[in-house]
């Protein structure tokens, strides 16, 4: 679990390094080009193949460090993994089937900057790693896990919640009209793809939330005693 969050955290620092470079030198949102923005690509689909694998293969040590007798590989094995991981293997599954063509081939010769929006997306990342690893080696009660989880609330609004907005902002400028009136400028697949991908983003920060409201509650309570 361990050398699979760094390999995750490697990959996202990776992205978002990409995805800052293209955003900063497409001045034009729609028809500025950077070759990051469709090669970097070609790193990602591969990543999401291993990151679902790997996902399995954790979840499958988990059930057997719980004493679930399941052989590797097995239909209940990958069941149960889908079972409980169905939302995340979708997310990936939806990026490898539906935007991977649609960056590398229907949108043409438009849009790098969105592109590099989206790699920007991952640098919430490395801070979630962190805090699963954290709490894997009982350091939950650590102040560098109590700091890494402000880091994890900020980056995952402004990286995934609050990216959608400025995307469309960035367009609006572009072409002079208000930001409410983005959304009907643009194709409506783009603001289908664009639904799709914050749904899951908003359930998960809505998860974060809790999770933060829940450790620091335990550690003020901890304090008053």
């Amino acid at each position: 679990s361990v050398t699979f969050r760094l390999v995750s955290s490697v990959q996202a620092v990776m992205a978002a390094a990409s995805g800052i470079i293209v955003v900063l030198n497409c001045n034009d949102v729609v028809r500025d080009r950077h070759w990051l923005a469709v090669e970097y690509v070609w790193v990602i689909v591969p990543y999401m193949t291993y990151d679902i694998y790997v996902m399995y293969l954790c979840h499958w040590h988990r059930s057997k460090d719980m004493g679930t007798v399941e052989k590797k590989n097995s239909l209940a094995s990958v069941r149960s993994f889908l079972k409980k991981e169905r939302l995340m293997v979708t997310h990936h599954l939806f990026i490898l089937i539906v935007l991977t063509p649609i960056t590398q081939h229907f949108r043409g010769e438009l849009g790098d900057f969105f592109v590099g929006c989206i790699f920007l997306a991952e640098l919430s990342t490395p801070f979630v790693s962190l805090g699963k690893t954290l709490m894997q080696l009982n350091m939950q009660d650590t102040w560098l896990h109590k700091v890494n989880g402000v880091l994890i609330l900020v980056t995952f609004l402004l990286c995934r919640i609050l990216l959608f907005p400025f995307m469309y902002g960035a367009y609006a400028r572009q072409v002079g009209i208000p930001l409410y009136a983005a959304p009907f400028h643009i194709p409506v697949h783009c603001n289908v793809a664009n639904a799709c991908l914050i749904a899951p983003q908003l359930y998960w920060f809505v998860l974060i939330c809790r999770k933060a409201l829940r450790l620091y509650s335990y550690s003020s309570s901890d304090k008053s005693r």
